[in-house]
C-alpha cells in the first residue's frame, strides 16, 4: 500500500475553515465524502474507529487517506461492537463470497452491525459540538444494493433531527447538518467523483474479508459491487487483490 508522505505534497493542501467532522473507515466511500467535504471548504477532521472489526486493514487505509487528502485531523477511537456480535464483520459468522447480484440486493445481508451507524454518528455529533463544528459527514449510500437500515435517506434525516433536540449547541442555537453527499450516487458516480477530486483509491480499502496481507478477495460483496463500480466507467481497481 502506498504512503502519502512519500509522494510530493499537495499542491493545495486543506486550509483552516469551518470545521466538519467526517466519518472515515478507509474504504472507497468514506474516502469520496473525505474528499467532498474538503471540496466544499471545510477543514475535515476524520474520525475512524476500532470498533472490534475482524480485520484491521481498513484502519491503515484510514490512516494513509487522511494524509493523502489534507484531513486537518484523524483520530481512531476504540468502542467494542464485538461484545455483542451478531454481524459477520465482529463475530464468527462467515463473511458471504460469490453471491448473484439477486442474493446481495435482497434482505439485509449479515455484514451489517447492529446499530453502527448510530453509534459511529453519536460519536461524531460529541467531538462536532466540542470542536464547535456543525456539520458532519458520512459516506452512506443507499442505491448500489445497500441493504442496511442505516444507510437511508430516512436515517439520516432522523439523526439529524435528533442531533438538534439532544445536544448542548443545538438547544442553543447550533443547527447540525447532516450531510450524506453519495446516498443517491452509483458506485460509478462515485468513483467519477473521487477521481475528479484527485482520490487514491489504490490506498482505499472496501474489502469485507482481506487475506493476512491486507489484499482484497474480490468475491464478498463490497468488493463485487466496487468492482463493478470501477467496470462501468471502463477502468480497473488500482487496489491490491488476492491472486
Amino acid at each position: 500500500m502506498k504512503d502519502p508522505a512519500d509522494r510530493p505534497p499537495d499542491p493545495t493542501p486543506a486550509t483552516p475553515g469551518r470545521r466538519a467532522v467526517v466519518l472515515l473507515s478507509g474504504g472507497l466511500d468514506s474516502a469520496t465524502t473525505l474528499a467532498i467535504a474538503r471540496a466544499e471548504g471545510y477543514a475535515p477532521c476524520a474520525l475512524s474507529f476500532r470498533y472490534g472489526q475482524r480485520h484491521h486493514v481498513e484502519l491503515e487505509a484510514a490512516r494513509l487517506v487522511a494524509l493523502s487528502l489534507g484531513a486537518l485531523r484523524h483520530e481512531i477511537t476504540d468502542i467494542d461492537l464485538a461484545l455483542f456480535g451478531g454481524s459477520a464483520l465482529t463475530s464468527n459468522i462467515p463473511v458471504p463470497q460469490g453471491r448473484s447480484w439477486a442474493e446481495i440486493s435482497e434482505g439485509i445481508p449479515v455484514t451489517y452491525v447492529p446499530a453502527r451507524n448510530t453509534v459511529f454518528l453519536a460519536i461524531a455529533l460529541a467531538w462536532a459540538e466540542t470542536l464547535g463544528a456543525a456539520d458532519i459527514f458520512i459516506g452512506v449510500n443507499a442505491v448500489d444494493y445497500s441493504g442496511y437500515p442505516d444507510c437511508r435517506p430516512e436515517f439520516i434525516r432522523a439523526f439529524e433531527a435528533m442531533a438538534n433536540l439532544a445536544t448542548r449547541a443545538g438547544v442553543e442555537g447550533t443547527r447540525y447538518r447532516i450531510h450524506a453527499p453519495l446516498i443517491s450516487l452509483t458506485k460509478a458516480e462515485i468513483i467519477r467523483r473521487g477521481l475528479e477530486l484527485g482520490v487514491d483509491y489504490s490506498i482505499t480499502r472496501s474489502c469485507y474479508a482481506p487475506d493476512a496481507e491486507g489484499r482484497a478477495c474480490g468475491e464478498c460483496d463490497s468488493c463485487r459491487i466496487r468492482l463493478a463500480g470501477f467496470a462501468a466507467l471502463g477502468i480497473s481497481d488500482p487496489a491490491t487483490y488476492s491472486p
